[in-house]
Order: C-alpha cells, then sequence, then structure tokens
C-alpha cells in the first residue's frame, strides 16, 4: 500500500460505527493509534503531519473518529474521557482482529483530551501497550491511573503553553515507566510557529521507532 493512498475503515466499537484510515507501510514494525483532542476529528492535520513522519520511520498508522457526527454535536461529550478511551480500546481490539494487523505492536499518540484517553488505555492494557506519545496533552485527566501505566511514554509540550506544562510537570512526576518529557521552546499549544511541528513529529517518531517492534 502506498503511504499516501488512504485507506478507509469502519471500526464498530458497541453501538457506534467509526471512521478511521488505517495505512501500513510495508514490513511495518508496529502500528500508532492516534487520539486526537475535542472539537477534531481523524482529518486533523497537525495529526496527519505527524502520522506521515512516523509512516516514514516503518510504523503504521491508525486516525480515526473518536465519535460519531451526532455525538460530536455534544459539547459534554467531548470531554468524556471514559467513553474516549473506551473507544480507543475498542479500536485495538478491532485491530488485533486483522490480518494484516493483528501481530504488530500497538502505540498510542494522544493530543490534548486525546492524550488522557490514551494514558487511560495504556494502563488497561498494560504490557501490551508499546508506547505513548502526548502532544500538549491534558494528562492531568488521567490522574488516577498514571502510575498504572507500563508503556514508554513520552510527554511532548510547548514551553509558552504555560498551564499545560505545568499539568504535564505534575502528571509526569506521577508516571512509574520508562519516561521522557520534552519542551519545545517557544511553542504554544498548537506548535503553530517555524520547526514547531517538525520538532513534535521528529519526537514522536524516534520514541515510537525505539519502542515499537
Amino acid at each position: 500500500m502506498s503511504d499516501t493512498t488512504p485507506n478507509l475503515v469502519s471500526i464498530p466499537v458497541g453501538d457506534a460505527v467509526l471512521e478511521g484510515d488505517l495505512r501500513i507501510p510495508a514490513d511495518a514494525s508496529g502500528l500508532v493509534v492516534f487520539a486526537h483532542g475535542s472539537g477534531s476529528s481523524r482529518k486533523s492535520p497537525r495529526n496527519n503531519f505527524v502520522a506521515e513522519v512516523i509512516r516514514d520511520r516503518g510504523v503504521a498508522t491508525l486516525l480515526f473518529d473518536l465519535l460519531t457526527e451526532a455525538e460530536d454535536e455534544q459539547y459534554a461529550t467531548r470531554f468524556d474521557i471514559p467513553l474516549l478511551t473506551e473507544r480507543l480500546l475498542g479500536a485495538t481490539d478491532w485491530l488485533r482482529g486483522r490480518d494484516d494487523t493483528a501481530g504488530l505492536d500497538y502505540g498510542y499518540f494522544g493530543s490534548s483530551t486525546g492524550a488522557a484517553a490514551a494514558l487511560l488505555a495504556a494502563a488497561d492494557l498494560g504490557d501490551d501497550a508499546g508506547a505513548v506519545v502526548s502532544r500538549g496533552g491534558r494528562v492531568d485527566l488521567a490522574e488516577s491511573r498514571l502510575g498504572d501505566v507500563t508503556a514508554p511514554t513520552l510527554f511532548v509540550v510547548g514551553g509558552a503553553d504555560e498551564p499545560v506544562l505545568r499539568l504535564n510537570r505534575e502528571a509526569f512526576a506521577e508516571l512509574d515507566c520508562e519516561k521522557s518529557l520534552e519542551v519545545v521552546a517557544g511553542a504554544g499549544h498548537l506548535f503553530e510557529g517555524p520547526g514547531e511541528l517538525d520538532a513534535v513529529a521528529d519526537l514522536a517518531a524516534d520514541w515510537f521507532e525505539a519502542h515499537l517492534g
């Protein structure tokens, strides 16, 4: 499959069917499932940019909508972290049932509120989760389970995103696993400055390449 060719998939999780984009490079060493932030979707340009860099390292990616269109219209549902976690775990089970992804190591890349779901899913999976990366994550929303995460975990935060940086530092101290906190100097919450998202993508790709497969 070409890296630039979307493979659109439908993922049944409970009563919902969620749309996704699954791309698998030849001889993939692992697979990263993306958990987008509130108000975003599988079409997030930032997450798609990061995913492309990750695939260039030989790691597969799945970007999918954590909510249906109807659910996403309800503001409160966007912050329903237990529901987002359930969707992430459901998508992981779905991947395990596919011939082309069953044997891969799985990692999670979470942005904003999606980072909390990624950490909670990793806590549930234990050693079956290969790695976690959070970009500007609301990792404080996973506070109750941070000590249960065993997967190598990377927090990437903008240096100018002071409230989130403080929350990340506090959560980082609670992690009892291989871990790293990387601060992109001068970057805000969305990493919109020149080279800032490139830095996020390279850090994430390095982490997944090192820990998956």
